[in-house]
């Protein structure tokens, strides 16, 4: 029994395992998305009451909907607004409703009328203006519908009569983000077409609500007037006289839009003509504005006075004259415009009668005058940055400060007459302030020439113990002009009391007494025995060269005597010593001089400073020459291609040493060409050719060269700004023949699934590469990507044995793809001030306790500092760590500088001597910075779309030298 059992079973699932053999038809498969509508539908039927379908409205608008599905959510959302008798369910649909029509890859025009008939039956207040505003949003995703916009306005115009003033703010935003230039409305209310009178313009409709009695409609009004001239609408003129009436609003938002509309109009008819209230007299529209809007900087609320302030900055076409009295508070006398000596003897001529002095006031007007009704332009542009930067508010003495400097930029005579107002800015309590008017004062340094009286109070901030203020004032001495030799003699004596004061400040002092020295040097001159205590009988002492007051004094003098050729005939002998260690210790602060009597020490200064610019267009020649010369380097055989590319490196390394504007291309060159002499060589024939066992250190050498390549190339991506997507497909494609490498390496010395994981990741990041180069991809011709490309069929169908050995065969067989440089390209590079490194005195600490380490770098060409800078601090037994600074460590002195002042915290345990600890500065990556994001919105569908992201790669470079510092822990007492 049992065994005709096993054979019934036997010949069953023979049957079962011969179907596959036979033609069955095959079933296709279709994945389905649940519907959304469907759910929602669902959800909102089970709802008993209006709590209950609020609760499953706010559930819905957490999830994501995908385009195919939003029209038919809409449709089931408008039915149950048709139901719902609860306004907050009402209201909750119709914000739904312009959500969903924001949804990516979804056109409203399919809803468009069905949301403009939910107006009709609407009684909520609230309800329709959310509508409105729904409706403002589908008319904001379908721009290119003239019809819409004009239905649109239509109904902004119909509701506009609307008691509340939530609808009538909805009403004019519609009305300032669609309305038409050229479509004449109807205004509800006025008549039918028939009547000629009732047809108006969207300009004429909106500014009607200037007068309106709520404050919030009146600057919803004019914010709609501003959005129609943001949409390239002319504003006209007529507006102005309506918009200068709401500067005297009660209301602060009302205020603060005029005062934006009326500098709009100020901007497009400056030289138009408008009356002067109270007078006979005319004056330009844009002085008339200009004092209106100083009028402001007295307005009672603070955040109007730093508009107003901020506006005045920007309005430059403005009279002289009118500019001139911002800044003088006595310029009026009773409102009126003061005449002539000449008008009032003439006028006193022709009645025949002067002033005896006998009668009391036989000499007062004979007008009575009342000084409520008069209002000249002038008592507006009265002494408003006077007022402005004596404001007890400091924003508003911050936006007066930038006020001024855009004003002076533009006029060299204001400049010279808000000098004084901007020096006695640095006495300001706010640090913020201070700070703010030395840059301002340093931005219209070429129209200025300082006062002995005007540089003592600046120079007096050199006591301030804010560091950032200290060195913009440093910076702002650099390029200041100062009128006599006693203004030398002052600043050089304030500024060695700074440097004994704060010795920290050493190098910015002595690059603040270089640019002095160099701008002044005939001023200087007199002052040279007095500062190098010479006598012209008797031998003076020696100065200590380790004193930094007197390398002060140095620099200051021999920066003078570059362009003063008879100064050096007062320099002492050992003046001269120290001129030329100071040129080799420090270079940058001391310009190469042309000495008597050391034409042979001192000649190849002389030639350097000779090269000029010119030597700039030489080295670019000599530069592109030497990258045409590798590209033919696959002619040559390996020896002599990897000498050339030798040479070449050496060459490109020796050029950026000499021309510092092209250091950041020829470094750039040269790393790159570096890595192809490294891919050389590890392709050379011996390595291949020899049976595995027999060449494992040939194999670790090729191995160490593939992964040094790879560094390399990040150092090329993330280290180099200014680079462009050709150059970065280059180092991509540099970079994919490394992985290339290793994974013929991997291959070569392992055996099992790692082959196999390995070249599946390799084929992955090959099409990635395709994907994110494609237009780059021409400029790679017969290059080792191009070759891949067209064997990615068969690539993606061989085993990995057959696919290494393809690989292999390509690598060798690819040329060097051309390097082309963009027009620019620096190097991000660090330079650590503090500490120096050179003290031998240890920095002692208890152990367990923590030392505060100051580091003080500059930093050039590093984009986005605060994110991608550290610090890293290397201990002698190996430790390593590493710090984040915070952001407010950076500042930011000049395009493409920072700088980083923060401190270090160090700890460890009792050491039994002294040892140094390695300071440097490293700069972080990450590969997802490079490649395209993607943003997602909260209602695009989360299904679709490109396949996930590689995971990026992250690690640090090192770009400035290492700094080392000794210290000491010491056994904490029992």
């Amino acid at each position: 029994m049992a065994a005709h059992l096993k054979k019934r079973v036997y010949e069953e699932f023979s049957k079962v395992v011969q179907i596959p053999h036979e033609e069955a038809p095959a079933k296709k498969l279709r994945l389905s998305k649940p519907s959304k509508s469907a759910a929602l539908h669902v959800d909102l039927c089970k709802a008993t009451n209006s709590t209950d379908a609020l609760q499953y409205l706010l559930q819905f608008a957490r999830k994501p909907v995908e385009a195919e599905s939003v029209e038919g959510v809409i449709r089931i959302l408008l039915e149950h607004y048709y139901k719902e008798n609860d306004n907050s369910v009402r209201l909750k649909i119709a914000s739904l409703l312009g959500l969903l029509s924001k949804t990516r890859g979804f056109s409203p025009d399919c809803i468009f009328d069905d949301a403009i008939n939910t107006l009709s039956n609407e009684n909520s207040h609230q309800v329709l203006a959310q509508l409105l505003g729904t409706l403002l949003v589908i008319g904001t995703q379908l721009p290119e519908s003239p019809a819409v916009r004009l239905r649109l306005t239509e109904v902004a115009c119909k509701h506009l009569s609307d008691t509340h003033f939530g609808v009538r703010n909805k009403c004019l935003q519609l009305l300032g983000g669609l309305g038409v230039a050229d479509a004449p409305l109807l205004k509800d209310g006025e008549g039918s077409s028939s009547s000629s009178g009732a047809v108006r313009e969207v300009q004429t409709i909106i500014s009607d609500y200037f007068a309106d009695q709520d404050p919030r409609v009146r600057t919803a009004a004019l914010k709609a007037m501003l959005q129609l001239h943001e949409r390239g609408m002319k504003i006209h003129q007529i507006i102005y006289e309506q918009a200068c009436r709401l500067l005297s609003d009660d209301y602060e938002q009302v205020r603060s839009a005029a005062v934006q509309m009326v500098w709009v109009l100020s901007q497009l008819y400056p030289e138009s003509i408008v009356p002067i209230p109270s007078s006979n007299e005319e004056i330009r529209l844009v002085d008339d504005a200009f004092g209106k809007i100083s009028h402001m900087v007295s307005d009672g609320s603070w955040t109007v006075r730093v508009q107003a302030a901020k506006t005045l900055g920007s309005m430059l076409q403005v009279s002289p004259h009118f500019l001139e009295q911002t800044l003088d508070k006595k310029l009026m006398s009773d409102l009126r415009r003061k005449r002539t000596a000449h008008e009032r003897a003439k006028e006193l001529f022709a009645s025949g009668e002067f002033s005896s002095g006998r009668k009391w006031a036989d000499d007062a007007p004979k007008e009575k005058l009342d000084t409520n009704t008069v209002s000249l332009i002038a008592s507006g542009a009265c002494g408003a940055f006077v007022h402005g930067l004596e404001d007890e508010m400091f924003e508003v003495r911050i936006a007066a400060v930038e006020a001024l400097c855009q004003l002076a930029c533009s006029s060299p005579s204001f400049a010279e007459k808000c000098l004084d107002f901007l020096v006695d800015m640095f006495n300001d309590e706010i640090e913020e302030v201070r700070l703010q008017s030395i840059h301002v004062l340093r931005e219209i340094s070429t129209h200025i020439t300082l006062r002995e009286d005007q540089l003592d109070t600046v120079l007096a901030v050199l006591e301030d113990s804010s560091r950032d203020i200290r060195e913009a004032l440093h910076e702002l001495l650099c390029y200041t002009n100062v009128s006599t030799k006693e203004c030398i003699q002052l600043a050089l004596l304030e500024l060695l009391k700074n440097l004994n004061k704060y010795p920290t400040d050493r190098n910015s002092v002595w690059k603040c007494l270089k640019f002095l020295g160099s701008r002044h040097p005939t001023l200087v001159l007199p002052l040279v025995p007095e500062l190098l205590s010479t006598h012209p009988y008797f031998d003076t002492p020696e100065p200590d060269m380790d004193d930094p007051a007197y390398i002060a004094v140095l620099v200051l003098v021999f920066n003078a005597a570059k362009s003063c050729p008879t100064m050096p005939a007062l320099f002492s002998d050992h003046t001269f010593r120290h001129y030329a260690y100071l040129r080799d210790s420090l270079s940058h602060l001391v310009p190469p001089l042309r000495l008597p009597g050391r034409k042979q020490v001192y000649s190849l200064d002389s030639v350097d400073s000779d090269a000029g610019s010119g030597s700039v267009e030489s080295a670019q020649l000599f530069l592109q020459q030497s990258l045409h010369r590798v590209s033919t380097i696959q002619n040559l055989e390996t020896p002599g291609g990897q000498d050339l590319l030798d040479f070449t490196i050496r060459d490109l390394q020796r050029l950026g040493e000499l021309q510092t504007e092209l250091a950041g291309a020829a470094d750039f060159c040269a790393t790159y060409l570096r890595c192809q002499l490294l891919l050389m060589k590890a392709l050379q024939e011996k390595l291949w050719n020899t049976a595995v066992p027999l060449c494992l250190k040939q194999n670790v050498t090729a191995t160490a060269a593939a992964q040094q390549i790879v560094e390399e190339t990040y150092k090329l991506e993330f280290l180099y700004s200014g680079l462009e997507n050709r150059q970065v497909a280059t180092i991509h494609h540099v970079r994919l023949q490394a992985k290339a490498l290793q994974l013929i390496l991997t291959a070569r010395t392992r055996q099992g699934l790692d082959p196999l994981v390995s070249s599946e990741k390799f084929l992955q990041e090959v099409e990635s590469f395709q994907r994110q180069f494609l237009p780059e991809l021409p400029h790679l011709q017969d290059s080792f990507a191009e070759k891949l490309l067209e064997l990615m069929p068969r690539l993606s169908s061989c085993k990995p044995v057959e696919l290494v050995k393809i690989l292999q065969a390509t690598l060798r067989q690819s040329g060097v793809p051309q390097l082309r440089l963009p027009e620019r390209i620096h190097r991000a590079t660090a330079t650590i001030i503090e500490p120096t490194g050179e003290s031998d005195n240890p920095l002692r600490f208890t152990t367990g306790l923590v030392l505060a380490l100051d580091i003080d770098a500059t930093l050039e060409h590093v984009q986005n500092p605060q994110n991608t800078v550290k610090v890293q601090v290397l201990y002698p037994d190996g430790q390593s760590h590493v710090i984040h600074p915070k952001p407010a460590d950076f500042r930011n002195p000049g395009p493409d500088r920072h700088r980083l002042i923060t401190q270090v915290y160090l700890s460890h345990s009792a050491w039994t001597e002294p040892s140094q600890i390695e300071v440097r500065l490293l700069l972080a990556y990450s590969s997802a910075s490079s490649s395209p994001s993607k943003s997602m919105t909260g209602w695009s569908d989360s299904f679709d779309g490109p396949p996930p992201p590689e995971p990026a790669v992250e690690g640090t470079i090192p770009f400035s030298k290492a700094v080392k510092v000794y210290i000491m822990p010491k056994p904490a007492r029992r």
